[in-house]
């Protein structure tokens, strides 16, 4: 039975995510509803429960793993339209397919200049947190639609303000510009690291002399932990150095292959990330930081419409 709505935004997520009642709460977004299950030849089934005819869709998607999950993206975004959907816009914590940004060797796919061009066929606009922006100077680069970018930075500031006697650890030079913001915002002396990356799984950290801030707590600051390993080179160069007591905050947990069991493992005593990617370590709340761009988004769909 199609349940019929008044209100004229609506948000969906395809599988539940810690934003999505946060969201809908403070945008006053009507929770879109949906029927998603597999044939037992693996293909996808969708139904869409929510009458979207004239409605601003709101796609909250939680893009890690993104191989299984983007097809049946694709299904929502195109039945929407079929169903009359004003617009459809998407909120991807975290931006899949940023880190093949160039052709290292002949022949390969530039996988986010692939990835954009797909999207941006399908949606009006696009939300993220903290992209892998390395070799791009901006979203714009690759994705013809419009774009916002939400930094997290702020976010972790807030969680470490008010906590004494840190130590703010940057694995490498990338994170210096990044980590020092946070350090100024939240009143904590940092420390940068130098990174060696030997393959995939394989990096070497070299902290510098942290003697002057023995007996402090380090709380080792990163964007994304994926294999976990620079992690937990940083906690091996932070116990040889004799500090005990090692945190680690970061924006998105994607904890590939258990790298949370691992980084535990390592002596890391806390693990602590935003609610970009649902896991059990998320910690800090972004909800507060993507609502002006949504609104952004779904008032530009409204002056428009006038």
């Amino acid at each position: 039975m199609i349940v019929d709505i008044i209100e004229k935004n609506v948000l969906f997520s395809l599988t539940p995510h810690p934003l999505q009642e946060k969201l809908c709460d403070q945008l006053n977004l009507e929770p879109g509803s949906l029927e998603v299950r597999r044939f037992p030849d693996g293909e996808s089934y969708l139904r869409v429960l929510t009458s979207v005819k004239g409605a601003n869709c709101v796609i909250l998607a939680d893009l890690t793993h993104p191989d299984t999950k983007y097809l049946a993206l694709l299904f929502l975004f195109e039945t929407l339209r079929e169903l009359g959907a004003r617009s459809i816009g998407l909120v991807a914590p975290y931006l899949c397919y940023m880190r093949q940004d160039r052709r290292f060797e002949e022949g390969e796919a530039v996988t986010s200049r692939v990835f954009a061009q797909s999207l941006s066929l399908h949606i009006d606009w696009l939300i993220t947190v903290d992209p892998h922006l390395h070799r791009y100077q901006s979203l714009d680069e690759i994705y013809s639609i419009p774009t916002q970018v939400v930094q997290g930075a702020p976010a972790l500031a807030d969680w470490l303000r008010g906590q004494n006697g840190l130590l703010l650890v940057g694995p490498d030079a990338e994170s210096e510009q990044w980590v020092s913001s946070i350090a100024q915002a939240s009143n904590h002396p940092y420390v940068i690291g130098t990174k060696q990356r030997l393959g995939d799984r394989r990096v070497e950290v070299t902290l510098p002399d942290i003697s002057a801030y023995n007996g402090r707590k380090a709380v080792i600051i990163d964007d994304v932990i994926s294999s976990g390993r620079t992690i937990g080179e940083c906690v091996r160069a932070l116990k040889a150095q004799g500090t005990e007591a090692i945190l680690c905050a970061a924006v998105h947990g994607i904890f590939a292959e258990a790298s949370d069991t691992y980084l535990l493992g390592t002596g890391l005593q806390t693990l602590v990330t935003t609610n970009t990617v649902p896991h059990s370590s998320n910690e800090i709340d972004v909800s507060e930081l993507l609502v002006p761009p949504v609104r952004h988004f779904l008032n530009q769909v409204e002056d428009e419409r006038r």
